[in-house]
């Protein structure tokens, strides 16, 4: 496994000058907070996104159904940690989950760069790249019902459907983006 990413942002708001700090709404899975006249919306748990590489020239999405936007959209498998979970544990169950491939050699996973989903959010996203093999993927297992298809696509299948608009969430778009630029000397 990589080493840890020392960025005090995946744990913890660092906007400690922003006062008073006054909850607006909760539920199980959010909090909405008003730090000081700026809003903020906080996921009660750490969030992971999952980057699975196949044979180093494909990328394996799930097309997930997003009522709210009524679609069901090309995205990288994500969620969030589970009570005593660890970000790398999460990751592991969230690609089993969301796409049926299950990795249990947790080394296998290695931490990238974190992102920001929105200025709104004051933690930044755990980002795991993970090999897959070609075996594993071909003997996956079930996945969730929010899940419609697993999908794997090669860079430049994925390069077109961002420049297309049929990849358009925009944390998967940074993360795919990164990933080719840094990856793709042909892009």
């Amino acid at each position: 496994m990589s080493p840890p990413i020392d960025d005090p942002r995946l744990v913890s708001p660092q906007c400690n000058s922003l006062n008073p700090v006054r909850t607006v709404h909760e539920n199980p899975w959010f909090s909405v907070r008003d730090r000081g006249g700026f809003y903020s919306v906080e996921y009660n748990c750490p969030q992971v996104v999952v980057l699975p590489i196949l044979d180093e020239r494909f990328i394996i999405l799930v097309r997930a159904k997003r009522p709210l936007i009524d679609d069901s959209t090309l995205e990288l498998p994500a969620g969030g940690a589970r009570p005593n979970e660890t970000p790398v544990q999460a990751a592991a169950r969230e690609l089993a989950e969301e796409t049926g491939i299950e990795i249990q050699d947790l080394t296998r996973f290695q931490i990238l760069p974190p992102l920001s989903v929105t200025p709104r959010y004051p933690f930044l996203v755990y980002i795991f790249q993970v090999n897959v093999l070609h075996a594993e993927y071909d003997l996956r297992h079930f996945h969730d019902d929010e899940i419609v298809s697993v999908e794997c696509l090669s860079f430049d299948e994925i390069r077109r459907l961002i420049v297309a608009g049929e990849i358009y969430i925009a944390l998967p778009i940074a993360i795919l983006g990164k990933f080719l630029l840094s990856n793709c000397a042909n892009l």
